[in-house]
């Protein structure tokens, strides 16, 4: 379980790999999927870094951790693979994405056209045991994670960070609000949704922000197809 990412990314988190907390998340991680139901599959636990390069980043929606069903999660926050039932936050972030852009819900889930254009889906914990909901919290992962953050924040180039819920608005501490756009609403799960998450118009809001940026806005439309799955 060598620990490499194959972009810029790597040259952001390749010394966070030689630090003691995450060699000890690494032994743990080789232990859990040993002997424990592991999501997303060992394979797939950096796919949010490996599909929107550091300097490609123009988005952020951070997510808590991923998805504790079969098959569910692949390592991007939010997003499920074709084939896989929406997860019912899912479902809720395509209503405001029709009721913010009109743009009508596909039946997939699978968000690579987002993160293809900039939109790093990335949670604060990388893994979770099978039907365990942050059951690999405080383990290491926001330690590697809380960089990530940060290092956007430095970074040139602005970012929209979209923070959903109380878990994701916690790491507003490590960006730079002056030369960042932040864009807070309570979660899309069912529990929540309806506390300010309906309404909050996210899509819209980001694209206006990145126009401002002079940078390009995102094509929030997924393809009826998923197609080829990475």
């Amino acid at each position: 379980m060598k620990t490499f990412i194959h972009n810029d990314w790597q040259e952001v988190l390749g010394p966070e790999f030689e630090k003691n907390y995450y060699l000890k998340l690494h032994d743990f991680l080789k232990k859990e999927y040993a002997t424990q139901q592991i999501h997303p599959d060992m394979y797939h636990i950096f796919q949010a870094f490996e599909w929107t390069p550091f300097q490609a980043v123009k988005v952020c929606i951070l997510g808590q951790d991923p998805y504790h069903g079969p098959h569910q999660a692949h390592g991007c926050s939010f997003s499920v693979l074709p084939g896989v039932k929406l997860p019912p936050s899912l479902i809720n972030i395509y209503k405001e994405l029709e009721n913010d852009l009109g743009i009508k819900p596909v039946n997939h889930g699978y968000l690579k056209k987002w993160a293809d254009q900039g939109v790093l889906l990335l949670n604060s914990v990388l893994t979770v045991r099978d039907g365990q909901a942050f059951s690999h919290h405080g383990k290491g992962w926001e330690q590697l994670t809380d960089k990530a953050i940060a290092a956007l924040s430095t970074r040139q180039r602005p970012v929209v960070f979209i923070l959903w819920g109380k878990a994701a608005q916690d790491k507003i501490k490590l960006i730079d609000t002056k030369t960042n756009i932040v864009l807070k609403s309570a979660h899309p799960s069912p529990l929540s949704a309806n506390r300010g998450f309906f309404g909050s118009r996210p899509f819209s809001k980001t694209n206006a922000a990145l126009l401002a940026m002079g940078e390009k806005p995102v094509d929030w439309r997924l393809p009826a197809d998923p197609g080829k799955v990475d």
